[in-house]
């Protein structure tokens, strides 16, 4: 009996998870319950300890655990909101659900400029925007040559800043995606809006998996 009261207590616990997480970002509650799925093969593909690690991060991102990659390590980092090196499925959720369909522009140009913004001071400069646009195209599996990087960070850089100063502050780089809405592709994950369907096991109100 005991057994038995300790499972539908956890489970109690999960599906109200599930319900705050839902009240809190764009996924339903069904939703949730199938990124929990999702959180779990990712968390258990070397350390099976219901967290995801960077090495686990960037094996689902770049299918190698031990290759670093400047995309990859920034959007982990900005998904480890607690900053203790492990993301944990609140984070996981609430962090996917920027790159859900419904997400605002807003939120995206603002999760953007961030994910940009290396060394977090308020400004992309030529050089950060160069390294990303280069871990971009590795993560993507494309082959630039360094003049045609050159010539896309320093077009990009004209553009979008408007007054001069050689950086693109966040007003700046607000009008520039305005003008480019093509920016935030990377910024949107088509299957996140039926990802239920990968996972139709999960139903409202069923009981996660321990």
């Amino acid at each position: 009996m005991s057994c038995f009261w300790f499972k539908k207590s956890r489970s109690k616990i999960k599906q109200e998870q599930s319900i705050i997480l839902a009240s809190e970002t764009y996924f339903t509650e069904n939703e949730v319950e199938a990124l929990l799925h999702l959180f779990k093969k990712l968390s258990s593909a070397i350390i099976d300890d219901g967290l995801i690690h960077k090495e686990e991060f960037r094996l689902a991102l770049l299918r190698d655990s031990k290759q670093p990659n400047l995309f990859a390590d920034r959007v982990f980092d900005m998904f480890d909101i607690k900053r203790n090196g492990v993301i944990d499925f609140g984070e996981f959720v609430r962090s996917m659900s920027i790159f859900h369909p419904n997400a605002s522009e807003e939120r995206k140009i603002e999760y953007s400029f961030r994910l940009f913004d290396l060394r977090q001071t308020g400004y992309i400069e030529h050089i950060q925007l160069k390294e990303m646009v280069l871990a971009t195209l590795i993560e993507s599996d494309v082959t630039l040559t360094d003049d045609v990087v050159e010539s896309i960070v320093e077009k990009t850089i004209k553009e979008a800043d408007t007054n001069g100063d050689g950086k693109i502050d966040k007003e700046e780089w607000q009008e520039y995606v305005a003008k480019n809405p093509s920016i935030l592709k990377i910024m949107t994950l088509p299957y996140l809006k039926e990802i239920t369907l990968a996972f139709p096991s999960f139903v409202l109100h069923s009981q996660m998996e321990d």
